[in-house]
């Protein structure tokens, strides 16, 4: 496959994950992950290895998109740094734990779960969330670490931020007005990623059949391609996220994210 035609597939992909990204505080993996793994498989490497790089180079990716987003949320003063420190604390250690089993499971079992999951997505993004713009949130310490730990474990399993599950949460569960719960979810993000990319650069250490210019099962020029517009694209994102509701957006996305999952289903 020609070299520059897979650098345009990345770009184009990095800006819909970043405006998405910056649009629905999730990471942008949902769309990373089997874009990428479609050009590498398409090359001919093995399925499995594959299945790990778009993993592990997705959430490299989603570290420094979601820094971006972020501070541009805080700028619109959504982020709830009391909860989101000790989410992304607990879930950095969930998100270890979620991409060393990730390392040692099939890939096909592996883009099995990562598709159901995207399915899962798309139904809580029509699914009917309360917007509520005075509701007063609530939760324990405990809470959030428990809620941490879990978003990175699902993190480390399906290479994704965890956002889409983490936002219905704080919603639903602890009564977060969606534009505080998108922004704390960008923060939360940060460290539930990093924890998770840890995991696939130790284990994917000396394994055969890596790109080159890469750590473990992230591929540092891929990487490189995608932060270039991931970056700045988060930003935009954020820009639509605080001008309108996002529900026709919600569920154009959900459309797309049906697509995905039963692509990846079907995928060999």
């Amino acid at each position: 496959m020609d070299p520059l035609f897979q650098y345009a597939c990345l770009a184009v992909t990095g800006i819909i994950a970043g405006t998405e990204s910056g649009l629905f505080g999730v990471g942008g993996g949902s769309l990373m992950t089997p874009v990428q793994f479609w050009l590498y498989s398409a090359g001919g490497m093995d399925t499995t290895l594959a299945t790990r790089i778009a993993f592990g180079t997705s959430l490299a990716v989603i570290i420094p998109t979601m820094i971006s987003g972020a501070l541009a949320h805080q700028k619109h003063g959504v982020v709830d740094w009391r909860a989101a420190v000790p989410m992304g604390c607990a879930a950095v250690f969930g998100g270890l734990l979620g991409g060393t089993l990730a390392a040692h499971l099939p890939g096909l079992l592996l883009r099995v779960f990562f598709a159901i999951f995207l399915l899962i997505m798309a139904v809580r993004m029509v699914w009917h969330i309360r917007d509520c713009t005075v509701c007063e949130p609530h939760g324990t310490t405990g809470q959030y670490l428990l809620i941490g730990f879990f978003i990175g474990i699902l993190s480390g399993l399906t290479g994704l931020g965890g956002g889409a599950l983490l936002v219905p949460i704080l919603v639903i569960m602890l009564r977060y007005p969606i534009h505080r719960a998108v922004g704390t979810s960008s923060a939360c993000l940060i460290f539930s990623s990093a924890g998770a990319m840890i995991a696939y650069m130790v284990n994917g250490i000396g394994v055969s059949g890596l790109p080159p210019y890469s750590i473990g099962y992230v591929d540092l020029i891929a990487f490189a391609v995608l932060a270039a517009t991931t970056i700045p694209f988060a930003r935009v994102g954020v820009r639509f996220a605080h001008a309108c509701s996002g529900r026709n957006l919600q569920i154009l996305f959900a459309g797309l994210l049906v697509l995905i999952g039963v692509a990846m289903l079907v995928s060999g």
